[in-house]
């Protein structure tokens, strides 16, 4: 028996078998849940279909974050595949390349609205387009980083949108507590991703939150599902509006 057996839901942003999402996709997967997964664009779909084989997925479909018709329609879809929709993992975020790279001070206002469209209106429009799906007991969660907390180098202008989803977590948690669906951040340490390739000197960046964290060490995409299982599974039924850490401790440390 796993935790999550008969329960069906959607996951949003399995890049490829190092995401952060596909390891939650394993997780899940290997306590019972049924999955659904979306890819934005035939690229990515051609990544997609074998993991999605893997992952035994019943439903694999287009959904670009940017686009409201899109988004609608994938939810639409996922809940009439499945009756109703037990869980929502979204693990979607974007920033131009040049904007992980210069001050925050240089962002322009196209680039600005851009980050925050994607990285954190997108979980709004996700939750809004789900919801009437959703049985009571569901659960949505979201992927952030401690770079919504604290300045991280290279991080800028994705920073500030880290942030924005944060709080739309605490704000969708009390819209939608009312018909006992919660609604989480999981915030993961400094993890080799095809996101993260995008940040300068990530490497640093990890060898630092390995010399200072608690545990002596960053954590895996393994270890980040086994999280989510907890916070969409019945064992968190108390749980909502948090930002969970699983960062080998590195967020407590002050110096």
């Amino acid at each position: 028996m796993g935790l999550l057996d008969g329960k069906r839901g959607v996951i949003l942003g399995v890049a490829n078998a190092k995401s952060i999402a596909y390891g939650i996709a394993s997780s899940l997967r290997r306590e019972g849940a049924e999955l659904a997964l979306t890819y934005l664009n035939e690229a990515v779909e051609k990544r997609l279909r074998p993991l999605a084989d893997e992952l035994q997925a019943s439903l694999v479909l287009p959904c670009d974050v940017g686009a409201e018709g899109q988004v609608e329609a994938a939810m639409r879809q996922v809940g009439e595949h499945f009756g109703q929709i037990d869980f929502v993992v979204h693990s979607v975020a974007f920033a131009q390349k040049d904007d992980l790279k210069n001050p925050l001070l240089m962002t322009t206002r196209e680039n600005f609205l851009l980050s925050l469209d994607i990285s954190a209106y997108s979980f709004i429009s996700v939750c809004r387009h789900a919801a009437p799906y959703m049985s009571s007991g569901a659960s949505a969660l979201t992927l952030t980083f401690y770079g919504a907390e604290k300045v991280m180098p290279n991080y800028n202008v994705m920073g500030v949108a880290k942030a924005a989803l944060e709080a739309s977590v605490r704000y969708l948690a009390q819209d939608l507590g009312s018909r006992n669906v919660r609604v989480n951040g999981l915030s993961a340490g400094p993890i080799k991703t095809l996101a993260a390739s995008g940040i300068g000197d990530f490497r640093s960046i990890q060898t630092r939150a390995a010399e200072r964290a608690p545990l002596g060490r960053v954590v895996t995409i393994d270890e980040v599902g086994d999280a989510a299982v907890y916070l969409l599974s019945p064992l968190a039924r108390g749980v909502t509006g948090e930002i969970h850490y699983v960062d080998a401790g590195y967020n407590v440390i002050g110096m």
